[in-house]
């Protein structure tokens, strides 16, 4: 049966490459963008007439509005794929003071799913992109009272992603499922090409596993699970995924951040 399914940064990448398959394969694919430009290209590539939806997820009020203006033209979303992410960024603070690469990877994907919870059926799921680099979590940088380099925020914000995963997957046992995957190391995508400066990997490495992460069987009981694709399998996160005060702090963070948006 096909499903409604909204992909975060589907502009290129590997959001792209998902969204072109997902749709191919008859599902109502939902593109999120930063540009409306590329949010048009976007639309050519994966044909037919989908659904464009532009925000900054740097700036946490405008995902409160796109959580908005998503349940007012649906009610029901089978599959929320948190793919944007950055790594190298210019504007490294966002003007609230925070950490653009915790706001863009770990709060902006936290407030999305929150706020889109109401419509996402028991049997949905929320697919959200980690990676093989995670580290673990200065809270006090995550509050944005001290700075990181890019690859310390960076890593850093994926094992916290992946932490409010297996959070929310433990606060909502009856569904839907929460899954963090790691599509692959040093895939072919921008960010990959301006973070580390070398070409990268099949992209269809990525987006054959967040497929298989939004619709087939063998994700459907992996709610807090984390999916390495670099081996293949399921695996455990970093150790301080495990640690029960380093985790009640971050989330107790995480909430706390997103608490104030519209």
């Amino acid at each position: 049966m096909p499903k409604t399914i909204l992909i975060t940064g589907a502009t290129d990448g590997i959001g792209l490459l998902t969204a072109k398959t997902l749709a191919a394969q008859g599902h109502t694919v939902l593109l999120h963008g930063r540009s409306a430009e590329k949010l048009e290209a976007a639309a050519k590539e994966v044909g037919g007439t989908p659904e464009r939806f532009r925000a900054d997820l740097s700036r946490l009020d405008e995902v409160g509005a796109l959580a908005e203006e998503i349940q007012s033209r649906h009610d029901r979303i089978d599959v929320l794929i948190n793919n944007a992410g950055v790594l190298k960024t210019p504007q490294a603070r966002t003007p609230e003071g925070l950490d653009t690469r915790f706001v863009v990877n770990t709060l902006a994907p936290y407030l999305l799913a929150q706020r889109l919870l109401p419509i996402i059926p028991k049997d949905g799921r929320v697919v959200n992109l980690s990676s093989a680099a995670q580290a673990p979590v200065d809270v006090e940088a995550l509050r944005g009272r001290h700075a990181l380099d890019h690859m310390a925020a960076y890593a850093q914000s994926k094992l916290a992603i992946t932490i409010w995963t297996q959070e929310m997957a433990s606060a909502h046992p009856d569904g839907p499922a929460f899954i963090a995957v790691n599509p692959g190391s040093l895939l072919a995508s921008k960010m990959v090409k301006e973070g580390f400066g070398v070409a990268g990997n099949d992209l269809s490495i990525g987006a054959d596993i967040l497929g298989r992460a939004a619709l087939s069987d063998e994700f459907a009981d992996a709610s807090g699970r984390y999916f390495d694709n670099d081996s293949g399998r399921f695996a455990q996160p970093h150790p301080a995924a495990g640690d029960k005060g380093q985790v009640a702090a971050i989330m107790e963070a995480i909430r706390e951040l997103v608490a104030d948006t519209n």
